[in-house]
């Protein structure tokens, strides 16, 4: 059945008219459904924990817009967390983790990884049951060198200067951290392909901050490592990749990691997109900003992207995550525009 869905078919290189079409971060604070169930959640950890709350903010999306895809609502740090590292979410300051020392690397807790992430394959599970027969279920994971600036800064900071810090001082601590990372995050991807996703996206958010060996070493190596193992269990599963900020690096990150499909930041010219789409189907790459902007903005953004990559295999999509204050209507006027309604 997965075959059948518009979206998988897209994954796959088809090309469709008019593609089909998602939103990353579809599932967040723009809906009122979404803030409601949030507030009844508690914490956000407890949304992400609990099959319930999870799948229901994961449906609302695909209730309201029938999106061709709808990914699994969780956050990347649930993989530290696993891990046995801390982890709190504060209102108005994101994620928080106590920093990672060097010696604590060795002592990162992998036995009971999967029990602890078990609410989440069950959210899989249930998710691949009740969504529409037609629409694609992605999972997906922070790749490593994003998900290590956290435990490291133990929050998210403008240019992810302690990471790279650390990765210099300490080159050889920080690759085991990095393989560790790639290794328990494929096996998370290979989980959720288990319990029923169709294609697994890896976020690679603060990719655009390396320099060029740090870039082939810590985002592009794991994320290879990554898919290779993916490829042994699930090998027709499509993965999605997704460096954002990787500017001309984007050119050779599909033959450098193996991912199948390119998902693009907003500053990808639409000339490059086209060029990279002959290798394959790419993902893409309407500025959240216009989605907020809405009218003239909004349309010229959404014809400009369709007139240069609809005519090759593409999927719809911001290119980054929809921002919490975008009108919902607004995101109502973008899905009629793509689907020429």
């Amino acid at each position: 059945m997965a075959d059948d869905r518009r979206m998988m078919r897209v994954l796959k290189g088809e090309t469709l008219s008019p593609p089909p079409i998602w939103m990353m971060r579809q599932a967040g604070r723009y809906l009122p459904e979404y803030r409601a169930t949030r507030q009844e959640a508690g914490s956000f950890l407890d949304l992400c924990y609990s099959p319930d709350f999870a799948v229901e903010v994961t449906l609302q999306p695909i209730r309201r817009y029938g999106f061709d895809a709808s990914i699994l609502f969780s956050d990347i740090l649930v993989v530290p967390h696993a891990l046995g590292r801390d982890l709190r979410f504060e209102e108005g300051r994101g994620p928080l983790m106590t920093p990672i020392a060097e010696e604590e690397i060795a002592t990162l807790a992998t036995t009971g990884f999967h029990e602890r992430l078990g609410p989440v394959y069950e959210t899989v599970r249930r998710l691949r049951a009740e969504l529409p027969g037609e629409t694609t279920l992605l999972g997906f994971c922070g790749a490593p060198w994003t998900v290590a600036t956290y435990m490291i800064a133990g929050k998210g900071t403008p240019d992810q200067a302690p990471a790279r810090l650390f990765s210099y001082r300490h080159p050889k601590a920080f690759a085991k951290l990095i393989d560790l990372l790639a290794d328990m995050s494929a096996e998370y991807l290979i989980r959720q392909l288990d319990q029923g996703a169709d294609a697994v996206q890896i976020f690679d958010s603060w990719s655009g901050v390396l320099d060029e060996a740090s870039f082939a070493a810590y985002c592009e190596a794991p994320v290879r490592r990554m898919v290779e193992r993916i490829k042994l269990r699930h090998p027709h599963a499509p993965v999605i990749g997704f460096p954002k900020g990787a500017g001309s690096r984007y050119e050779g990150y599909r033959e450098n990691t193996g991912v199948d499909v390119l998902a693009l930041d907003w500053s990808v010219p639409l000339t490059t997109a086209a060029r990279l789409q002959r290798q394959g189907a790419v993902q893409g790459n309407l500025d959240p900003m216009r989605l907020v902007a809405g009218g003239t903005a909004l349309e010229e953004g959404i014809d400009r992207i369709l007139q240069s990559l609809g005519g090759g295999p593409f999927v719809f999509n911001l290119g980054h995550g929809v921002t919490p204050e975008t009108p919902v209507e607004h995101v109502a006027a973008m899905v009629a525009r793509v689907r020429g309604q």
